[in-house]
This record gives structure tokens, C-alpha cells and sequence, in this order.
């Protein structure tokens, strides 16, 4: 069966005349005539019946005609996703992102990228650090943002785009609330808002602790950092987190304080496979995200 019988079988119902679904089709009656014919005889059904100078489908043309109108418009729409996938400034970009960038990052280059390309469509996906990690190398998406950057990955190409400070959330009572600063071993007796077990900002944390000597007592987890800054607001401990999730929302009974010592930061920037190509669409953000940060770099 040839995509060019179904196109011809198409029009002949839906004209009923063969004639003038040869005139609107532009090619001559007779091939028309013979494709359908080709098309019965592998099909081993009629599915016109003549009356007079009109043909009527038959009973099983009738249930043959919905699915291959059906079938067209799948065939179309997978041309129309190629021509997409093909032009750069109205694909569809697939990125993954973690919670900690969802608030501040993610929007703030979105909103810049569609300000220049406003065709482009974005599939956005958020997940944990080690899902989106695996989901880049199966090839389930082909572009994920993340904090930290990992360093052994050996299926991934990577690309840092800065260095980010971790900050002190303490709920405003607290004792070190009014200081501008803070050093981390100033916390080694309060209790700590911490992710659960294997989420990397924990580790982040843990570790930071673990290097000046002590082990942080953590009192409850959060899955995410607005159910963290949550916690924290509600006075149940204090909490370490990426600073950009909290240039926006921070909540009004905590206050946001710099470590001085030692100082706590994690790399931010994007994965991709080494081994496929981003479409022109997803290229075209990776490049315009290398630059957009390479210029606030410069201006800071």
C-alpha cells in the first residue's frame, strides 16, 4: 500500500466522482482509476461501487476510509513535527530541571529566550538529580539544567554556567538572625531542615559540616525547598540552601544570612549526551545560555 493510493482513495470518496477527483488531484483519470484498482486488489475488498457516473463506497470503504483519514493525519502531523524539528526558531525544546532551579533560574532564561524566539515551544520536565542525570543518557530528554555540574559522567557533556554561594535560612529568632554574616561552625548545635537521603543538596551540606568537624543533626526533610523554607519559617531548625531559591521567596519569619567560613557553593550549568546531536531548537538554547551567562559574568 502506497501513500499515494490512500491520497487518491481519499479524494475519490470524497468527491463520489472519479473525474473530478483526478481534476482536483491534477493527475490524469486513468491513473487514478488504476491506483484504486491496485489498491482493491491488495486489499481483496471493493470499495467503490459505480452508480451511473458516481461511485459510493462500499460497507467496509465506509470503515476503510475513517482509519486511513486518521492514518493522514498522523502522517501529516509527523511532517509537521520534522519541518519543526528542522527550524530551529519554532521546534520544541525537552528540558529537565531540579526543584532548586524552578522558582528564579528556569523562568528568568525562559522569558529571555522567547523574547527573541517566540515560535520556540518548550517541554519542561523537573525531576531529582540522579533521574535527570539518567534521563539525558537513555535519551528521554536531551537537555537538563543542574546543580552541582557532575564531574563523572562519562556518557555526558557538560558545560558549567557559574558558581552558586549556599546560604544560612534561620528562622528570624534565632540568636544568629541579626548577624551579616556567619561562619558554618556556628551551627554545630542546632538542628538542621535538611533533604531526605541521596539528594545532592544534602550531601552539599552534610559534607560541608563533616570538613569543619562536626556531623549536623537533622531534625526533619523536605522533598523540595518551599517545603524547607516552610519548615525553617516554622522554627523547627535551620537549613542551608542554593541562593538562588531564595532571591525571590524568602519566607517572612526567616532571614537569609552568608557562611563566611568556609565558604559553601556548588557549580550550575547543563548536561547533554556525547554520543546525539541536539535538534537546531534545543542547540539554539544550549548556545544562547553559554552566552547569557558568559555575559553577566562579564558585568559582574
Amino acid at each position: 500500500m502506497e501513500l499515494r493510493q490512500i491520497e487518491y482513495f481519499i479524494e475519490v470518496a470524497k468527491r463520489e466522482h472519479v473525474t473530478e477527483a483526478s481534476y482536483h488531484l491534477n493527475v490524469a483519470q486513468s491513473a487514478v482509476s488504476r491506483q484504486i484498482a491496485n489498491l482493491e486488489e491488495e486489499l481483496g475488498v471493493k470499495l467503490f461501487i459505480r452508480e451511473g457516473r458516481n461511485v459510493k463506497l462500499t460497507y467496509i470503504g465506509k470503515i476503510f476510509l475513517e482509519y486511513m483519514q486518521q492514518a493522514i493525519k498522523v502522517i501529516e502531523k509527523g511532517k509537521l513535527e520534522i519541518e519543526e524539528f528542522l527550524d530551529p526558531e519554532r521546534g520544541t525544546i525537552r528540558v529537565g530541571f531540579p526543584s532548586s532551579l524552578a522558582n528564579y533560574m528556569l523562568p528568568t532564561v525562559i522569558s529571555e529566550f522567547r523574547e527573541r524566539f517566540p515560535h520556540v515551544q518548550f517541554q519542561l520536565r523537573q525531576g531529582s538529580y540522579r533521574n535527570l542525570i539518567d534521563s539525558v543518557i537513555k535519551g528521554e530528554i536531551e537537555l537538563a539544567l543542574l546543580g552541582p555540574v557532575p564531574r563523572n559522567e562519562k556518557q555526558l557533556k557538560t558545560h558549567i554556567l557559574f558558581l552558586e554561594s549556599m546560604v544560612a535560612l534561620l528562622p528570624s529568632g534565632h540568636p544568629l538572625a541579626n548577624n551579616s554574616s556567619i561562619q558554618l561552625s556556628q551551627l554545630r548545635h542546632d538542628s538542621f531542615v535538611l533533604f531526605p537521603e541521596g539528594f545532592i543538596l544534602r550531601k552539599i551540606v552534610v559534607n560541608a559540616c563533616q570538613q569543619i568537624g562536626f556531623e549536623p543533626k537533622v531534625s526533619v526533610e523536605g522533598d523540595d525547598t518551599d517545603t524547607i523554607k516552610g519548615l525553617v519559617a516554622a522554627g523547627l531548625g535551620v537549613t542551608i540552601l542554593p541562593e538562588i531559591t531564595l532571591y525571590d521567596n524568602i519566607p517572612r519569619t526567616t532571614v537569609k544570612i552568608p557562611i563566611s567560613e568556609p565558604k559553601v557553593t556548588r557549580t550550575v550549568g547543563m548536561i547533554i549526551s556525547k554520543e546525539r546531536k541536539l535538534s537546531p531548537s534545543e542547540q539554539l538554547f544550549y548556545d544562547f545560555l553559554k552566552r547569557y551567562y558568559a555575559d553577566l559574568s562579564r558585568f559582574e
